[in-house]
C-alpha cells in the first residue's frame, strides 16, 4: 500500500551539478545510480567486436546465416558470412563507444536531436541482440532443458548427442542475449538520467492512483493473452500424447511416435502450461505472498525479481522464436502438415511475448514501493 506523496521538502535536494546540467554538459548521476551497467555493456561489445574482426580476418568462426546449420528458421539466416562477420565488428565496436558515452557520472548530455540518435542507435542494437540474432533454439533448449538434466544421469532420452544440442552457434546467440540485456540496461539508464528522471526507478514524479489503475488494468488484459496463448500451443502436443492427430494426418502422428518426438513435445506443451500457471500469478495473491501449503515461505512475501527476472529472459526467446517461425521459408511446407489453427498457435508467439511483457510491468509497477534513491511513491 502506498504512502502519501512526498512534499516538496521532504525530497532530497538535487545536486549542483544535477541542477546545472546543460545541452552538451555531462549527466549527473549522482544519487542515482545504475552507471555501472553502461561500463559492463561497454566491455562486452568491445570483446565481442574485437572476436568479430577475427572472424573478418580470418574468414572462419561467423556463427550465424549461412554457417548455422540449425539457423534455418532466424531472421540471419540468408547473412553471409563474408557480410555478416564485418557488419556485427562494425556494430559492436560502435556499441562499446555509444554505452561508454551513456557509461557513469560523466556520460554525455548532448542536444535533444543527438540524445534521439543516441537511444535510436541503442535500444536498435538490443532488440537486435535480444530478438533477432536468437533463433528458436534458444526456445527449445529452453523447453528440453528439465528433461535433459534430470534424464542425463539414466541415458535418457535415447540417442541424443549432446554435441549437436549444444553448438557453437548456440552459445553465441547466449551471449548475444546476455550483452542485449546488458545494453538494454545500459541505454535505460541513460534515458532516464538523460531526462532527469531516477535512474533506478525511471520515475520523474509521483504516480497517482489513476496512473496506477491504469496500468494494473492493461495488466490484467495483457495476463489474459500472456496465459491463453501457450495453454493453446499446450492442446495439441498432449492430443499427440493421448493418440489423437490434432492438427496433423495420422502418418505424421505415427512418426511422431516412431522417433519419439511426441515425448519432447509433451514436455515443451509442460513447459509452458507451468509458465502459464506461474503467469496467471502476476494477477493472484499468492503472486505477492507465498501460500501456506509452501512449507518454510508460507505468508512471506514473493520478492518481485523472482517474477520479473525469468520473464525478462521469456519475453525475447519467445518473440524471437516465434518471429523465426513466421518467417521461416518452409512456412508454406508446414500448411501443408499441420491445419492452419494449428501454424497459428505459434504465429501467436509474439503476441505472447509482448504481452508477457506488458503484464511484468504492470505487476512491478503495483508491487513497487517508495524508491529508495529519490523517494518517489507510486
Amino acid at each position: 500500500m502506498s504512502s502519501s506523496p512526498l512534499t516538496s521538502a521532504d525530497r532530497p535536494v538535487p545536486s549542483i551539478a544535477e541542477t546545472s546540467a546543460i545541452a552538451g554538459s555531462p549527466v549527473s548521476a549522482s544519487g542515482t545510480g545504475s552507471g555501472w551497467v553502461g561500463y559492463a555493456a561497454a566491455i562486452w561489445a568491445t570483446v565481442y567486436g574485437v572476436v568479430a574482426l577475427i572472424w573478418t580476418i580470418t574468414g572462419s568462426g561467423f556463427p550465424f546465416g549461412r554457417d548455422d546449420p540449425q539457423g534455418g528458421t532466424g531472421p540471419l539466416r540468408d547473412l553471409p558470412p563474408e557480410v555478416g562477420a564485418p557488419l556485427f565488428a562494425a556494430v559492436l565496436l560502435a556499441t562499446a563507444v555509444a554505452c561508454l558515452a551513456m557509461a557513469g557520472p560523466h556520460a554525455v548530455r548532448p542536444s535533444r536531436a543527438g540524445r534521439a540518435v543516441l537511444l535510436s542507435f541503442g535500444w536498435a542494437v538490443a532488440i537486435a541482440l535480444l530478438v533477432l540474432v536468437p533463433t528458436a533454439s534458444v526456445l527449445a533448449l529452453t523447453g528440453y532443458a528439465p528433461m535433459l538434466i534430470l534424464g542425463a544421469p539414466f541415458g535418457w532420452p535415447q540417442g541424443i548427442d549432446y554435441g549437436t544440442v549444444f553448438t557453437w552457434s548456440l552459445g553465441n546467440q547466449v551471449w548475444c542475449l546476455l550483452g542485449g540485456f546488458l545494453v538494454a540496461f545500459a541505454v535505460l539508464s541513460w534515458q532516464r538520467r538523460s531526462r532527469d528522471s531516477c535512474a533506478r526507478c525511471g520515475r520523474d514524479r509521483d504516480f497517482s492512483g489513476a496512473d496506477r489503475l491504469r496500468i494494473a488494468a492493461w495488466g490484467r488484459r495483457a495476463t489474459i493473452v500472456a496465459v491463453a496463448i501457450p495453454l493453446l500451443y499446450s492442446v495439441s502436443r498432449y492430443a499427440w500424447l493421448a493418440g489423437v492427430p490434432l492438427g496433423i494426418g495420422d502418418e505424421m502422428l505415427n512418426d511422431l511416435w516412431d522417433s519419439g518426438a511426441v515425448w519432447a513435445g509433451a514436455g515443451l506443451a509442460t513447459f509452458a502450461v507451468v509458465g502459464a500457471i506461474l503467469t496467471l500469478g502476476l494477477v493472484q495473491r499468492w503472486g505477492e505472498v507465498f501460500p501456506r501449503w509452501m512449507i518454510g515461505l508460507a505468508g512471506r512475501r514473493v520478492p518481485i525479481k523472482l517474477a520479473v527476472i525469468p520473464a525478462a529472459y521469456v519475453v525475447p526467446i519467445v518473440i524471437s522464436g516465434g518471429l523465426g517461425i513466421i518467417f521461416a521459408p518452409e512456412v508454406e511446407h508446414l500448411m501443408g502438415d499441420y491445419s492452419p489453427i494449428l501454424v497459428a498457435t505459434h504465429a501467436l508467439w509474439p503476441l505472447w511475448g509482448v504481452a508477457l511483457a506488458v503484464a511484468t510491468y504492470a505487476y512491478h509497477v503495483r508491487r513497487r514501493g517508495a524508491c529508495g534513491t529519490c523517494g518517489r511513491q507510486g
